[in-house]
């Protein structure tokens, strides 16, 4: 049986969020099997939960967040990505803020966590999505869709028409039957422009924002002085969140995602489509490891320790 996962150990860390610019702590927890990702915000008294849901998704500006009734999480998406690139089913995750920490603008740092807590077999049958027709949202020049397909796969394609990107890669192909999420896409960071910070601050936004936790261009360079860590980490990064905002469904997918242009908020779209559309998609479960498609029966390259 292809089983559930879940940490061995809590673990704890601290950082900035990237738009609030506060500081957090973190705790990723063990969790029973069937609980899925809950978000728990620790400084409200009681504390309240929040489950990925893909109606449950606020804010997708520059991110993606959770909402119940007032409370939110934001900035949640490459966490997500992380437990999704490791196989975790079940964690909670204790946060003492509205937003998740950036780190260092990857999901490299979570891997670690994840990593030295450690990750451990459930005795229960983890659950995919399989999609069974293609579902398709567009918003002028952008697009995503799913299609059916035996493993995951992502192709991405970005069009910023700024020369530091366009002499990079634009568009990326992942297909985890063959590459590694952790050696291949983790530790591709977030980007902004100079240019932008000053609305988006008045605005509320990458108050926390930092050549520590993002690549940051002018009008014509990338000004890290360590520069890239991919040739195509702009559109890796983007693969990266789309990881992140599709595992909101709560269960791996079983699909090809293909997108355009596409942000968060098309990838929620995207989700919402498909769960809105009973015929498109279906449970599916292994009842031995070896009959799982390439790639996902060890979910990725991640050997359990």
């Amino acid at each position: 049986m292809l089983k559930q996962r879940t940490l061995k150990s809590l673990i704890r860390a601290t950082g900035v969020g990237l738009h609030s610019g506060v500081k957090v702590n973190l705790v990723l927890r063990p969790a029973a099997p069937h609980t899925g990702v809950v978000f728990r915000r620790v400084d409200l008294d009681p504390p309240v939960d929040l489950v990925t849901d893909p109606n449950a998704v606020v804010d997708t500006r520059l991110c993606s967040g959770l909402a119940r009734g007032d409370v939110k999480v934001a900035t949640i998406e490459h966490l997500m990505s992380a437990l999704a690139g490791l196989g975790v089913d079940n964690v909670y995750v204790d946060v003492d803020a509205p937003e998740i920490p950036i780190l260092d603008g990857s999901a490299g740092p979570f891997v670690f966590l994840l990593q030295s807590a450690g990750i451990e077999e459930q005795n229960a049958p983890k659950k995919f999505v399989r999609v069974k027709k293609r579902v398709e949202v567009r918003e002028g020049d952008k697009w995503a869709r799913l299609d059916p397909y035996d493993g995951f796969r992502l192709d991405f394609s970005i069009e910023f028409n700024h020369p530091a990107i366009d002499r990079t890669g634009t568009s990326v192909s992942v297909d985890f039957a063959s590459q590694s999420y952790i050696k291949e896409v983790a530790r591709a960071r977030t980007f902004g422009f100079v240019q932008e910070v000053e609305y988006m601050r008045a605005n509320g936004l990458a108050l926390g924002g930092s050549l520590d936790n993002a690549i940051v261009m002018d009008e014509y360079r990338v000004l890290n002085a360590d520069g890239l860590r991919f040739a195509d980490e702009f559109a890796k990064h983007k693969v990266l969140d789309a990881i992140g905002d599709l595992y909101i469904v709560g269960h791996p997918l079983l699909a090809a995602f293909s997108a355009h242009k596409s942000g968060h908020a098309l990838n929620n779209e995207l989700l919402r489509a498909m769960l809105a559309d009973a015929n498109s998609w279906e449970f599916a479960t292994f009842e031995q490891a070896e009959s799982a498609p390439p790639g996902v029966a060890g979910l990725f390259d991640l050997q359990l320790a």
